[in-house]
C-alpha cells in the first residue's frame, strides 16, 4: 500500500509518498500542468491512501481521486497545524507532516457533504448578486423621488424605473442593471426549479419541510450540511459544529464568553435565520421563546437563540424520522411528564414549575 502526503496548492503540490511494504520515502514537487496529476496517480499499484488539507481549490483534486478509485482523506487544516509545534513551515515539511499523520492513524479527516452543496452555493452566490442589483436600482428610484418599495420589482415598478428621465450615465447604468435583473431572475428560478426537484426526492428534506417556515432551500441545505444524524452526541455538539455557540476565553475561575464562534458553515446558519424569522410567525412556541429573549437579550440575540433552535429541531426531526406534528405531539408530553428534551419546552426547580428554560 502506498500512503501519500499532499500539500496542495494552485499551482502545484509537494508530494510524500511511503511505500508500506518497503518502508521507501519519496518526496517530490508536481506541478499543475496538463495532465500530470492524472498521470502520476492512475500509474501507482493500487491501494493508494491520499491525504490533503482542506482548502477552498480541492474540489477538483477530490473529484479526480474518486474517478480514479483512490482513497482521499480531507484534513482539517488547524489540527494538522497543531501536530507540528516547530516553526519552521514550507511544503515539504507540510507534506511530510500529513505522511506522518496517516501512517501514525493520527490523521484529523472531516466528513464531507454530498455535490448538491455545490448547487447551493451556487444559488446563494446568484442571490446575493441579484440582491446588489436591487439594492443600486433602489438607490436610483429613491435618488430620483420613486417610492415603490417592494412594488418596484413587479412588471408596473419596473416599467416606472425604465421611463423615469435621467442624465445620459444614470440612464445607461439603470438600463445595464435592469437587463442583469431580468437574467439573474431567470436564472434563479431555474435553479430553483433544481432545487426543488433535489429537495422533493428526499425523503428527509420532505420532512423537514412539515416544521413551519422551513422551505425547500433550507431543508434541503440541513440534509445535506448535517448528513448523518447520529454524528452529533447532543443539541450542543450540532450547535457547536455549525458554530452557534459563543466564543469562550475563561481561565481559573473567571469565565469570559464573546460573541459567536462562527465556526461552521456560514450558508446554513445564514439559512437558518431567515427561517427562523418565518417560523416565529406560525410557531406558538417559537413565537413565545422569541418574545422573552427579545426583551432579554435585543433583537440580535434574539435572532441567534431562535435560529439555532430552529436547527435543534429539526436535527431532532432527522434523528428520529418524525414529522412537525409528532414533534409537537412529544413536547407536549414532555411537558405534561415535565421531562427536559432537547429543542422542546422544559422546566426547571421540580415538577411543581412550569417556568420555560432558557
Amino acid at each position: 500500500m502506498r500512503i501519500i502526503g499532499c500539500d496542495l496548492h494552485a499551482r502545484q503540490q509537494a508530494v510524500a509518498m511511503l511505500d508500506t511494504t518497503t518502508g521507501e520515502v519519496v518526496s517530490m514537487t508536481l506541478k499543475h500542468e496538463g495532465n500530470n496529476v492524472r498521470e502520476f496517480y492512475s500509474s501507482l499499484p493500487r491501494p493508494v491512501r491520499v491525504g490533503i488539507e482542506a482548502t477552498g481549490s480541492m474540489q477538483w483534486f477530490v473529484n479526480l481521486m474518486e474517478e480514479l478509485g483512490v482513497e482521499c482523506l480531507v484534513g482539517h487544516p488547524a489540527q494538522i497545524r497543531a501536530a507540528e509545534p516547530r516553526k519552521q513551515k514550507h511544503d515539504r515539511r507540510d507534506a511530510d507532516l500529513i505522511l506522518k499523520l496517516l501512517a501514525e492513524n493520527r490523521f484529523p479527516a472531516i466528513w464531507l457533504p454530498s455535490k448538491e452543496l455545490q448547487l447551493l452555493r451556487h444559488r446563494h452566490q446568484w442571490v446575493r448578486m441579484r440582491t446588489r442589483i436591487q439594492n443600486a436600482l433602489q438607490s436610483i428610484a429613491l435618488a430620483n423621488g420613486l417610492r415603490r418599495g417592494t412594488a418596484l420589482w413587479s412588471h408596473d415598478g419596473q416599467n416606472m424605473i425604465a421611463s423615469l428621465p435621467l442624465a445620459p450615465h444614470t440612464a445607461y447604468r439603470r438600463n445595464e442593471l435592469q437587463a442583469m435583473y431580468a437574467k439573474f431572475e431567470t436564472e434563479i428560478e431555474k435553479l430553483n426549479q433544481r432545487v426543488e426537484e433535489q429537495a422533493c426526492g428526499r425523503p428527509r428534506a420532505r420532512l423537514l419541510m412539515t416544521h413551519p417556515g422551513v422551505g425547500l432551500v433550507t431543508a434541503l441545505a440541513t440534509e445535506v450540511f448535517l448528513g448523518d444524524p447520529a454524528r452529533f452526541a447532543d443539541s450542543k455538539a450540532l450547535a457547536s459544529y455549525v458554530g452557534m455557540i459563543p466564543r469562550e476565553y475563561s481561565s481559573g475561575g473567571r469565565q469570559r464568553l464573546g460573541g459567536l464562534s462562527k465556526q461552521g458553515n456560514p450558508l446554513l446558519r445564514f439559512l437558518w435565520g431567515e427561517a427562523g424569522a418565518h417560523a416565529v410567525r406560525r410557531d406558538p412556541e417559537l413565537q413565545r421563546f422569541y418574545r422573552r429573549k427579545l426583551v432579554q437579550k435585543g433583537f440580535g440575540k434574539a435572532s441567534v437563540a431562535v435560529a439555532r433552535k430552529l436547527g435543534i429541531r429539526l436535527w431532532i426531526m432527522l434523528r428520529d424520522q418524525i414529522e412537525y406534528s409528532e414533534f409537537c405531539r412529544r413536547g407536549q408530553k414532555q411537558q405534561k411528564s415535565s421531562e427536559a428534551c432537547a429543542g422542546m419546552p422544559e422546566t426547571r426547580n421540580g415538577a411543581n414549575s412550569h417556568r420555560p428554560v432558557d
